[in-house]
Protein backbone atom coordinates (compact mmCIF):
# COMPACT_ATOMS: atom_id res chain seq x y z
CA UNK A 1 0.00 0.00 0.00
CA UNK A 2 3.06 2.71 1.01
CA UNK A 3 4.39 1.47 -1.99
CA UNK A 4 1.80 2.29 -4.26
CA UNK A 5 1.23 5.35 -2.49
CA UNK A 6 4.93 6.62 -3.19
CA UNK A 7 4.51 5.26 -7.00
CA UNK A 8 1.58 7.56 -7.39
CA UNK A 9 3.13 10.48 -5.40
CA UNK A 10 6.33 10.25 -7.58
CA UNK A 11 3.84 10.34 -10.64
CA UNK A 12 1.99 13.65 -9.55
CA UNK A 13 5.71 15.05 -8.58
CA UNK A 14 6.45 14.58 -12.59
CA UNK A 15 3.36 16.12 -13.30
CA UNK A 16 3.49 19.11 -11.37
CA UNK A 17 -0.44 18.96 -10.41
CA UNK A 18 0.14 20.50 -7.00
CA UNK A 19 -3.60 20.53 -6.69
CA UNK A 20 -3.75 16.53 -6.96
CA UNK A 21 -0.75 16.32 -4.69
CA UNK A 22 -2.33 18.12 -1.69
CA UNK A 23 -5.37 15.50 -2.14
CA UNK A 24 -2.78 12.58 -2.24
CA UNK A 25 -0.89 14.43 0.83
CA UNK A 26 -4.14 14.83 2.98
CA UNK A 27 -4.65 11.90 4.29
CA UNK A 28 -0.58 10.99 5.80
CA UNK A 29 0.44 11.59 9.34
CA UNK A 30 3.06 14.07 9.81
CA UNK A 31 5.81 11.79 10.54
CA UNK A 32 5.02 9.89 7.17
CA UNK A 33 5.48 12.96 5.47
CA UNK A 34 8.59 13.77 7.05
CA UNK A 35 9.92 10.58 6.51
CA UNK A 36 8.87 10.84 2.71
CA UNK A 37 9.97 14.50 2.14
CA UNK A 38 13.29 13.56 3.44
CA UNK A 39 13.74 10.51 1.30
CA UNK A 40 13.46 12.72 -2.23
CA UNK A 41 15.45 15.45 -3.39
CA UNK A 42 15.68 19.12 -2.92
CA UNK A 43 13.55 20.21 -5.58
CA UNK A 44 11.09 17.28 -4.41
CA UNK A 45 10.90 18.01 -0.96
CA UNK A 46 10.21 21.34 -1.80
CA UNK A 47 7.21 20.58 -4.19
CA UNK A 48 5.76 17.92 -1.73
CA UNK A 49 5.75 20.84 1.25
CA UNK A 50 4.36 23.48 -0.56
CA UNK A 51 1.64 21.15 -1.49
CA UNK A 52 0.86 20.72 2.44
CA UNK A 53 -1.64 23.08 3.88
CA UNK A 54 -0.92 25.11 6.79
CA UNK A 55 -1.22 22.85 9.61
CA UNK A 56 0.10 20.12 8.20
CA UNK A 57 3.56 22.00 7.02
CA UNK A 58 3.48 23.29 10.81
CA UNK A 59 3.48 19.59 12.22
CA UNK A 60 5.56 18.11 9.32
CA UNK A 61 8.11 20.99 9.90
CA UNK A 62 8.65 19.63 13.34
CA UNK A 63 9.52 16.08 12.73
CA UNK A 64 12.11 17.23 9.44
CA UNK A 65 15.94 16.96 10.10
CA UNK A 66 17.35 19.92 10.98
CA UNK A 67 19.45 20.49 7.50
CA UNK A 68 16.04 20.00 5.10
CA UNK A 69 14.45 22.51 7.96
CA UNK A 70 17.02 25.10 6.85
CA UNK A 71 17.05 24.58 3.12
CA UNK A 72 13.17 24.74 3.17
CA UNK A 73 12.68 28.32 5.23
CA UNK A 74 15.46 29.19 3.07
CA UNK A 75 13.96 28.69 -0.13
CA UNK A 76 10.23 30.04 0.65
CA UNK A 77 9.05 33.25 0.58
CA UNK A 78 9.43 35.79 3.12
CA UNK A 79 5.64 35.04 3.55
CA UNK A 80 5.75 31.66 3.60
CA UNK A 81 8.25 31.45 6.24
CA UNK A 82 6.75 33.68 8.61
CA UNK A 83 3.60 32.33 8.49
CA UNK A 84 5.27 28.91 8.75
CA UNK A 85 6.94 29.65 11.70
CA UNK A 86 3.71 31.45 13.30
CA UNK A 87 2.88 28.41 13.40
CA UNK A 88 5.39 26.64 15.32
CA UNK A 89 4.89 26.35 19.10
CA UNK A 90 6.96 28.65 21.19
CA UNK A 91 9.12 26.02 22.07
CA UNK A 92 9.32 23.88 18.38
CA UNK A 93 9.99 27.77 16.97
CA UNK A 94 12.78 28.29 20.06
CA UNK A 95 14.36 24.51 19.49
CA UNK A 96 14.94 25.45 15.60
CA UNK A 97 15.90 29.05 15.61
CA UNK A 98 18.64 28.35 18.79
CA UNK A 99 20.29 26.15 15.98
CA UNK A 100 20.84 28.82 13.41
CA UNK A 101 23.68 31.73 13.89
CA UNK A 102 22.76 35.16 15.34
CA UNK A 103 22.19 36.96 11.87
CA UNK A 104 19.82 34.40 10.55
CA UNK A 105 17.48 34.31 14.04
CA UNK A 106 17.26 38.04 13.86
CA UNK A 107 16.02 37.91 10.21
CA UNK A 108 13.45 35.55 11.26
CA UNK A 109 12.43 36.73 14.29
CA UNK A 110 11.72 39.65 12.01
CA UNK A 111 8.97 38.49 9.93
CA UNK A 112 6.61 37.57 13.03
CA UNK A 113 4.43 39.78 14.74
CA UNK A 114 5.16 41.87 17.10
CA UNK A 115 3.90 39.38 19.93
CA UNK A 116 5.31 36.74 18.69
CA UNK A 117 8.79 38.28 18.44
CA UNK A 118 8.52 39.24 22.41
CA UNK A 119 7.52 35.83 23.33
CA UNK A 120 10.61 34.42 20.75
CA UNK A 121 13.21 36.39 21.96
CA UNK A 122 12.23 35.82 25.66
CA UNK A 123 12.86 32.12 25.28
CA UNK A 124 15.88 32.84 23.60
CA UNK A 125 17.11 34.91 26.34
CA UNK A 126 17.93 32.27 28.26
CA UNK A 127 21.09 30.08 28.49
CA UNK A 128 21.89 27.84 26.23
CA UNK A 129 20.99 24.29 27.54
CA UNK A 130 18.48 25.53 29.98
CA UNK A 131 14.54 24.63 30.99
CA UNK A 132 13.61 28.20 29.84
CA UNK A 133 14.32 27.37 26.10
CA UNK A 134 12.17 23.98 26.65
CA UNK A 135 9.00 25.83 27.74
CA UNK A 136 6.15 27.05 26.06
CA UNK A 137 3.35 30.00 27.61
CA UNK A 138 0.39 27.55 26.25
CA UNK A 139 -1.16 26.15 28.99
CA UNK A 140 -4.58 26.31 31.57
CA UNK A 141 -4.11 28.53 34.75
CA UNK A 142 -7.23 29.11 37.04
CA UNK A 143 -7.87 30.77 40.35
CA UNK A 144 -8.49 29.34 43.85
CA UNK A 145 -11.79 31.02 43.83
CA UNK A 146 -13.42 29.80 40.86
CA UNK A 147 -15.89 27.40 40.48
CA UNK A 148 -15.23 23.84 38.43
CA UNK A 149 -18.10 24.96 36.33
CA UNK A 150 -16.02 28.25 35.14
CA UNK A 151 -12.63 26.30 35.14
CA UNK A 152 -14.62 24.47 32.54
CA UNK A 153 -15.98 27.03 30.79
CA UNK A 154 -12.55 28.62 30.57
CA UNK A 155 -10.81 25.28 29.02
CA UNK A 156 -13.68 25.07 26.67
CA UNK A 157 -12.73 28.48 25.53
CA UNK A 158 -9.30 28.72 25.43
CA UNK A 159 -8.08 25.02 25.83
CA UNK A 160 -7.47 24.74 22.09
CA UNK A 161 -4.49 26.95 22.35
CA UNK A 162 -2.82 25.10 25.27
CA UNK A 163 -0.51 22.17 24.33
CA UNK A 164 -1.70 20.03 26.70
CA UNK A 165 -5.70 19.91 29.07
CA UNK A 166 -4.55 16.98 31.36
CA UNK A 167 -3.36 18.91 33.62
CA UNK A 168 -4.98 22.92 35.39
CA UNK A 169 -2.21 25.11 36.38
CA UNK A 170 -3.54 26.87 39.89
CA UNK A 171 -2.21 30.61 40.22
CA UNK A 172 -2.88 33.89 42.43
CA UNK A 173 -3.48 37.33 41.16
CA UNK A 174 0.44 37.59 41.14
CA UNK A 175 0.67 34.84 38.99
CA UNK A 176 2.90 32.57 41.79
CA UNK A 177 1.72 28.70 40.69
CA UNK A 178 -0.03 27.08 44.12
CA UNK A 179 -1.26 23.98 42.85
CA UNK A 180 -1.67 21.53 39.38
CA UNK A 181 -4.62 19.52 39.54
CA UNK A 182 -5.50 17.00 36.94
CA UNK A 183 -8.44 17.52 34.36
CA UNK A 184 -10.44 14.54 35.52
CA UNK A 185 -10.59 15.63 39.44
CA UNK A 186 -12.65 18.43 37.72
CA UNK A 187 -15.07 16.33 36.03
CA UNK A 188 -16.21 13.97 38.96
CA UNK A 189 -17.12 17.11 41.59
CA UNK A 190 -20.32 18.70 41.48
CA UNK A 191 -19.73 22.44 39.42
CA UNK A 192 -20.37 24.79 42.29
CA UNK A 193 -17.28 23.40 43.69
CA UNK A 194 -14.37 26.04 44.35
CA UNK A 195 -10.59 25.27 43.20
CA UNK A 196 -9.72 25.55 46.75
CA UNK A 197 -11.61 22.52 47.71
CA UNK A 198 -9.96 20.31 45.92
CA UNK A 199 -6.42 21.77 45.95
CA UNK A 200 -3.55 20.16 48.04
CA UNK A 201 -1.46 22.85 47.32
CA UNK A 202 1.25 20.34 45.95
CA UNK A 203 3.14 20.42 42.69
CA UNK A 204 6.19 19.38 41.18
CA UNK A 205 7.80 22.44 39.19
CA UNK A 206 11.18 22.91 36.80
CA UNK A 207 13.24 25.93 37.53
CA UNK A 208 13.41 28.01 33.77
CA UNK A 209 17.62 28.37 34.43
CA UNK A 210 17.89 24.30 35.50
CA UNK A 211 19.60 22.12 33.43
CA UNK A 212 17.69 19.96 30.68
CA UNK A 213 19.38 17.23 32.19
CA UNK A 214 17.45 18.19 35.21
CA UNK A 215 14.03 18.36 33.11
CA UNK A 216 15.16 14.57 31.75
CA UNK A 217 15.57 13.67 35.57
CA UNK A 218 12.34 14.79 37.20
CA UNK A 219 10.41 13.64 34.34
CA UNK A 220 11.64 10.12 34.27
CA UNK A 221 10.99 10.33 38.32
CA UNK A 222 7.39 11.48 37.65
CA UNK A 223 4.70 10.29 35.43
CA UNK A 224 3.37 13.00 33.75
CA UNK A 225 2.87 14.71 30.59
CA UNK A 226 4.02 18.45 31.13
CA UNK A 227 5.92 19.93 33.97
CA UNK A 228 5.06 23.99 35.56
CA UNK A 229 8.37 26.29 34.90
CA UNK A 230 8.40 28.50 37.31
CA UNK A 231 10.87 31.75 38.21
CA UNK A 232 12.96 31.58 41.77
CA UNK A 233 10.03 33.74 42.81
CA UNK A 234 7.67 31.22 42.05
CA UNK A 235 6.23 32.78 39.37
CA UNK A 236 4.30 30.35 36.41
CA UNK A 237 5.99 30.96 33.57
CA UNK A 238 4.86 27.76 31.47
CA UNK A 239 5.24 24.42 30.69
CA UNK A 240 7.36 21.63 29.60
CA UNK A 241 6.06 18.75 27.63
CA UNK A 242 6.70 15.22 27.28
CA UNK A 243 7.34 15.15 23.97
CA UNK A 244 10.33 17.53 24.12
CA UNK A 245 11.90 15.76 26.79
CA UNK A 246 11.69 12.54 24.60
CA UNK A 247 13.71 14.47 22.19
CA UNK A 248 16.01 15.64 24.29
CA UNK A 249 16.68 12.32 25.60
CA UNK A 250 17.36 10.56 22.71
CA UNK A 251 19.61 13.67 21.49
CA UNK A 252 21.53 13.59 24.75
CA UNK A 253 21.93 9.73 24.45
CA UNK A 254 22.99 9.87 21.23
CA UNK A 255 26.00 12.24 21.67
CA UNK A 256 27.21 10.14 24.81
CA UNK A 257 27.33 7.46 22.73
CA UNK A 258 28.95 8.67 19.82
CA UNK A 259 31.25 10.46 23.11
CA UNK A 260 32.12 7.03 24.17
CA UNK A 261 33.24 5.23 20.97
CA UNK A 262 35.59 7.91 20.89
CA UNK A 263 34.50 10.71 18.73
CA UNK A 264 33.58 14.45 18.99
CA UNK A 265 29.38 14.76 18.87
CA UNK A 266 27.82 15.07 15.36
CA UNK A 267 25.47 17.90 15.10
CA UNK A 268 23.52 16.63 12.47
CA UNK A 269 22.39 12.74 11.59
CA UNK A 270 25.51 10.41 10.13
CA UNK A 271 24.15 10.14 6.78
CA UNK A 272 23.64 13.85 6.00
CA UNK A 273 26.96 14.82 7.74
CA UNK A 274 29.02 16.47 5.38
CA UNK A 275 32.68 13.93 4.76
CA UNK A 276 35.42 16.47 5.92
CA UNK A 277 33.02 17.29 8.95
CA UNK A 278 32.57 13.70 9.95
CA UNK A 279 36.92 13.08 9.60
CA UNK A 280 37.37 16.19 11.53
CA UNK A 281 35.26 14.77 14.14
CA UNK A 282 37.09 11.22 14.17
CA UNK A 283 40.34 12.09 13.48
CA UNK A 284 40.92 14.47 16.65
CA UNK A 285 40.20 11.69 18.92
CA UNK A 286 41.66 9.26 16.75
CA UNK A 287 45.19 11.02 16.87
CA UNK A 288 44.73 11.52 21.03
CA UNK A 289 44.46 8.04 21.41
CA UNK A 290 47.20 7.08 18.85
CA UNK A 291 49.49 9.40 20.67
CA UNK A 292 48.39 7.38 23.87
CA UNK A 293 48.94 4.16 22.56
CA UNK A 294 52.66 5.21 21.59
CA UNK A 295 52.90 4.88 24.94
CA UNK A 296 52.78 1.47 24.80
CA UNK A 297 55.97 1.32 22.66
CA UNK A 298 57.57 3.31 24.83
CA UNK A 299 56.60 0.82 27.87
CA UNK A 300 57.92 -2.20 25.54
CA UNK A 301 61.38 -0.75 24.57
CA UNK A 302 61.58 -0.45 28.82
CA UNK A 303 61.21 -3.94 29.34
CA UNK A 304 63.01 -4.58 26.05
CA UNK A 305 65.64 -6.97 28.33
CA UNK A 306 63.30 -8.86 29.91
CA UNK A 307 60.72 -9.89 26.66
CA UNK A 308 64.47 -11.32 25.25
CA UNK A 309 65.16 -13.06 28.13
CA UNK A 310 61.71 -14.11 28.59
CA UNK A 311 60.14 -14.70 24.97
CA UNK A 312 57.00 -16.36 26.41
CA UNK A 313 56.03 -13.15 28.27
CA UNK A 314 54.99 -11.33 24.61
CA UNK A 315 52.70 -14.84 23.77
CA UNK A 316 50.24 -12.56 26.44
CA UNK A 317 50.25 -9.53 25.56
CA UNK A 318 47.08 -8.84 23.91
CA UNK A 319 45.58 -11.45 26.58
CA UNK A 320 46.28 -9.00 29.08
CA UNK A 321 46.11 -5.52 27.76
CA UNK A 322 42.44 -6.50 26.60
CA UNK A 323 41.24 -7.76 29.73
CA UNK A 324 42.69 -4.17 31.51
CA UNK A 325 41.03 -2.19 28.57
CA UNK A 326 37.66 -4.54 28.62
CA UNK A 327 37.22 -4.23 32.27
CA UNK A 328 38.02 -0.16 32.44
CA UNK A 329 35.32 -0.06 29.35
CA UNK A 330 32.69 -1.80 31.25
CA UNK A 331 33.55 0.16 34.63
CA UNK A 332 33.51 3.45 32.72
CA UNK A 333 30.01 2.82 30.85
CA UNK A 334 28.22 2.00 33.86
CA UNK A 335 29.35 4.82 35.93
CA UNK A 336 28.93 7.15 33.31
CA UNK A 337 24.87 6.23 32.54
CA UNK A 338 24.76 6.01 36.52
CA UNK A 339 25.71 9.69 36.44
CA UNK A 340 23.56 10.54 33.72
CA UNK A 341 20.31 9.00 35.49
CA UNK A 342 21.73 10.93 38.94
CA UNK A 343 21.73 6.92 40.18
CA UNK A 344 25.57 8.24 41.61
CA UNK A 345 26.48 11.92 42.38
CA UNK A 346 30.28 13.13 42.55
CA UNK A 347 30.19 13.11 46.88
CA UNK A 348 29.42 8.96 46.73
CA UNK A 349 33.36 8.67 45.11
CA UNK A 350 34.40 6.97 47.85
CA UNK A 351 31.66 4.27 47.55
CA UNK A 352 32.49 3.84 43.85
CA UNK A 353 36.04 3.23 44.98
CA UNK A 354 35.07 0.25 47.51
CA UNK A 355 32.64 -1.07 45.60
CA UNK A 356 34.60 -1.44 41.90
CA UNK A 357 37.87 -2.71 44.01
CA UNK A 358 35.93 -5.57 45.24
CA UNK A 359 34.03 -5.78 41.57
CA UNK A 360 38.09 -5.42 39.73
CA UNK A 361 39.24 -8.56 42.89
CA UNK A 362 36.52 -10.64 41.83
CA UNK A 363 36.45 -10.36 37.89
CA UNK A 364 40.20 -10.23 38.18
CA UNK A 365 40.44 -13.99 40.33
CA UNK A 366 37.80 -15.31 37.63
CA UNK A 367 39.93 -14.23 34.62
CA UNK A 368 43.52 -14.90 36.52
CA UNK A 369 41.79 -18.05 37.39
CA UNK A 370 41.01 -18.95 33.64
CA UNK A 371 44.46 -17.83 32.44
CA UNK A 372 46.20 -19.93 34.84
CA UNK A 373 44.44 -23.15 33.85
CA UNK A 374 44.44 -22.35 30.39
CA UNK A 375 48.88 -22.22 31.17
CA UNK A 376 48.55 -25.56 32.38
CA UNK A 377 46.72 -27.46 30.26
CA UNK A 378 48.44 -26.29 27.86
CA UNK A 379 51.99 -27.68 29.47
CA UNK A 380 50.26 -30.71 30.33
CA UNK A 381 50.35 -31.57 26.18
CA UNK A 382 53.61 -29.99 25.20
CA UNK A 383 56.54 -27.96 26.21
CA UNK A 384 55.30 -24.68 24.74
CA UNK A 385 56.24 -22.84 28.17
CA UNK A 386 59.21 -24.50 29.57
CA UNK A 387 60.20 -26.46 32.71
CA UNK A 388 59.25 -22.96 34.28
CA UNK A 389 55.53 -23.27 33.26
CA UNK A 390 53.95 -22.80 36.94
CA UNK A 391 55.73 -19.70 37.41
CA UNK A 392 54.56 -18.34 33.80
CA UNK A 393 50.78 -19.25 35.04
CA UNK A 394 51.39 -17.53 38.27
CA UNK A 395 52.73 -14.60 36.96
CA UNK A 396 49.73 -14.42 34.06
CA UNK A 397 47.36 -15.31 36.71
CA UNK A 398 48.21 -12.43 39.17
CA UNK A 399 48.95 -9.96 36.55
CA UNK A 400 45.36 -10.88 35.24
CA UNK A 401 44.18 -9.64 38.80
CA UNK A 402 45.91 -6.68 39.15
CA UNK A 403 45.33 -5.65 35.50
CA UNK A 404 41.53 -6.01 35.97
CA UNK A 405 41.54 -3.99 39.21
CA UNK A 406 43.59 -1.14 37.94
CA UNK A 407 41.49 -1.03 34.60
CA UNK A 408 37.90 -1.42 36.32
CA UNK A 409 38.90 1.37 39.24
CA UNK A 410 40.52 3.69 36.84
CA UNK A 411 37.14 2.91 34.37
CA UNK A 412 34.88 4.19 37.38
CA UNK A 413 37.01 7.18 38.63
CA UNK A 414 38.15 9.16 35.58
CA UNK A 415 34.03 10.12 35.25
CA UNK A 416 33.92 11.09 38.01
CA UNK A 417 37.32 13.26 37.94
CA UNK A 418 36.14 14.99 34.45
CA UNK A 419 32.73 15.73 36.07
CA UNK A 420 34.25 17.44 39.17
CA UNK A 421 36.46 19.47 36.37
CA UNK A 422 33.24 20.19 34.87
CA UNK A 423 34.14 18.46 31.68
CA UNK A 424 31.67 15.80 29.96
CA UNK A 425 32.25 12.72 31.64
CA UNK A 426 31.35 10.79 29.11
CA UNK A 427 34.80 11.25 27.07
CA UNK A 428 36.25 8.68 29.51
CA UNK A 429 34.62 5.92 28.33
CA UNK A 430 35.63 3.40 26.31
CA UNK A 431 38.78 4.45 23.90
CA UNK A 432 40.14 6.35 26.23
CA UNK A 433 40.07 4.32 29.48
CA UNK A 434 41.11 1.62 27.23
CA UNK A 435 44.10 3.46 26.27
CA UNK A 436 45.04 3.86 29.89
CA UNK A 437 44.78 0.52 30.67
CA UNK A 438 47.01 -0.38 27.58
CA UNK A 439 49.88 1.41 28.96
CA UNK A 440 49.59 0.74 32.84
CA UNK A 441 48.75 -2.75 32.20
CA UNK A 442 51.82 -3.20 30.55
CA UNK A 443 53.81 -1.58 33.76
CA UNK A 444 51.49 -4.28 36.22
CA UNK A 445 52.45 -6.99 34.13
CA UNK A 446 56.10 -6.45 33.55
CA UNK A 447 56.76 -5.93 37.14
CA UNK A 448 54.74 -8.93 38.37
CA UNK A 449 57.06 -11.02 35.89
CA UNK A 450 59.85 -9.62 37.44
CA UNK A 451 58.81 -10.13 40.51
CA UNK A 452 57.63 -13.59 40.15
CA UNK A 453 60.22 -15.05 37.32
CA UNK A 454 63.31 -13.65 39.89
CA UNK A 455 65.80 -16.41 39.15
CA UNK A 456 64.62 -18.40 36.44
CA UNK A 457 63.34 -16.50 33.50
CA UNK A 458 64.63 -13.56 34.12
Amino acid sequence: MLKNNNHAINKLLKLGNLKLLTDALANLSPFALSNLISSKSFQQQLQLFKALNPTQAAETFDFLPLHIQKQLLQALSKEQAASLLNTLSPDDRTQFLEELPRETIDELVKLLPREEQILTLSLLGYPEGSVGRLMTPDYIAVKLDWTVEKVLEHIRAYGHDSETIDMIYVIDDAGKLLDDIKLKQFLFVDRYTRVQQISDQKFVALMARSSEEAAINLFANYNRLALPVIDTEGILLGIVTIDDILRLSNEEATKDIQKMGGTEELDEPYMQAPFLTLMNKRARWLVILFIGEMLTATVLGYFEDEISQAVVLALFLPLIISSGGNAGSQASTLVVRAMALDEITISDWWRVVKREVLSGLFLGIVLGTIGFMRVSLWSAFSNIYGEHWLLVATTIALSLVGVVMWGTLSGAILPLILKRLGTDPAVSSAPFVATLSDVTGLIIYFLIAMAVLHGTLL
